[in-house]
């Protein structure tokens, strides 16, 4: 009830947020059923129906991390002074904010299933003149349980994930007066809940004491952090997930092509594996190569442009850098498949994509340029302490706009070889 009531008092950007988690969990929910409909009306090809379904788990993941992204920018998730008193800490927020997601994804499931069974026939005629009739089963009976557990998926997995997220972290801090105090805060917030467990003879029992608002902690861009630790970790993934690619697609014949959800070609299980793999590794290694990338700006006699944006690259390098490895191995791997599709049809057809084939490479490219976004437009908030700082120092405002578009160009400069060389080691070894 209370993440109804802060639906309806959100902002309209932040419906808006909502309501792209919804369309994208009914683009999920909508592939999931599909899948259960090929199965349906292939009872025999089992091998080409779980791999369908396990490549419907790249979308699925794509829209778990749009749908934390967004929680972690609700308003309604951050901590303010009083909530506290009423019951509402970082646990009961974090709560909430799970709640919210949930309700958004499970919107966005029976969505998917009314527009699935309306394409079947099941709610009044058949659409289209029955052309979906083969691809969706629309002659067999639905198993309730399957479907149950197929629109689950989305709202189960990516409330799981944001109460995971936004978990409250316990930071215990000995206090003047001898009693150990734990403050409990959520990431990125500027505030604090002290409670304290006694004071001995003083205090007999347990008491809580409700601490004014500690300071801001300095904001990650101010500071220059230590390196991140995962990049080793995701260079070998990365290429551990080329490797088995090339491994598993050897022996294939002349005209195979990568695979997407609903596209009669299966490739095997492998480069799907590979593909993961690959993603992974560039999510770890992606705040280790933003780092190197601001280090590498203020290398050789930096000015203040040059200094201010490899400054702030590397204290953004742990929020910027996941989704940044996850855009990178998304746009690799379409280019990689665009031009494997390319080949087997001629150049001069076009790609043979069928249309749950461009419905799943259009929610995971969406999901995951609209993740960075959203990263981008909160480590500007958490920036503007800072922005602010240095305007009242006063640096002029043209400084800022050109180390930001330095920021841009450096990161572009290195992502964009990165991908484009992905792309091509990944299409190598499937190519015909």
């Amino acid at each position: 009830m209370l993440a109804l009531r802060l639906a309806r008092g959100a902002h309209p950007l932040v419906l808006l947020r909502r309501l792209l988690v919804a369309a994208a969990s009914a683009g999920v929910g909508f592939l999931l059923l599909c899948t259960l409909g090929y199965a349906l009306s292939h009872p025999s090809h089992t091998t080409p129906s779980l791999l369908r379904l396990l490549w419907c788990l790249a979308p699925l993941a794509a829209t778990v991390q749009f749908a934390v992204a967004v929680a972690r920018t609700d308003p309604s998730t951050r901590p303010r002074p009083g909530l506290s008193a009423v019951g509402l800490g970082p646990a009961r927020l974090a709560a909430t904010a799970a709640a919210s997601t949930a309700l958004s994804c499970t919107l966005g499931s029976m969505v998917a299933l009314l527009v699935f069974l309306h394409l079947r026939g099941d709610l009044t005629g058949l659409p289209f003149d029955g052309a979906a009739t083969e691809l969706l089963a629309a002659d067999r009976s639905l198993p309730l349980a399957a479907v149950v557990i197929l629109l689950a998926l989305v709202p189960l997995t990516a409330s799981a994930a944001s109460a995971w997220t936004l978990r409250p972290r316990g930071l215990r801090a000995p206090h003047p007066g001898g009693t150990r105090t734990r403050v409990t805060h959520l990431p990125g917030s500027p505030t604090a809940h002290a409670h304290s467990p006694g004071t001995g003879s003083a205090g007999a029992g347990t008491t809580a004491l409700l601490l004014p608002p500690a300071p801001a902690p300095p904001s990650d861009a101010s500071v220059t952090t230590a390196p991140p630790a995962g990049l080793p970790w995701g260079i070998a993934l990365t290429a551990a997930g080329l490797a088995v690619e090339t491994y598993t697609s050897r022996g294939g014949g002349p005209g195979r092509v990568l695979p997407l959800p609903g596209h009669a070609d299966i490739a095997p299980a492998g480069v799907l594996a590979g593909w993961s793999l690959t993603a992974l590794g560039l999510a770890l290694a992606g705040p280790g190569l933003v780092h190197l990338c601001g280090f590498l700006l203020q290398a050789v006699r930096p000015g203040a442009v040059r200094l201010l944006a490899g400054r702030v690259l590397q204290g953004e390098a742990r929020r910027i850098g996941r989704p940044l490895g996850v855009v990178c191995a998304t746009a690799s791997g379409l280019i990689a498949a665009a031009t494997l599709y390319s080949r087997a049809t001629g150049p001069s057809s076009v790609p043979a994509f069928g249309p749950l084939t461009g419905l799943g490479a259009t929610l995971v490219l969406a999901c995951t340029a609209a993740t960075l976004l959203l990263v981008a437009l909160e480590t500007k908030q958490a920036r503007a302490s800072t922005t602010r700082a240095l305007l009242r120092q006063g640096a002029a405002a043209q400084t800022l706009r050109a180390a930001a578009l330095t920021r841009m160009f450096a990161l572009l400069a290195l992502f964009a070889p990165l991908t484009w060389v992905l792309a091509t080691l990944a299409a190598a070894p499937l190519a015909p």
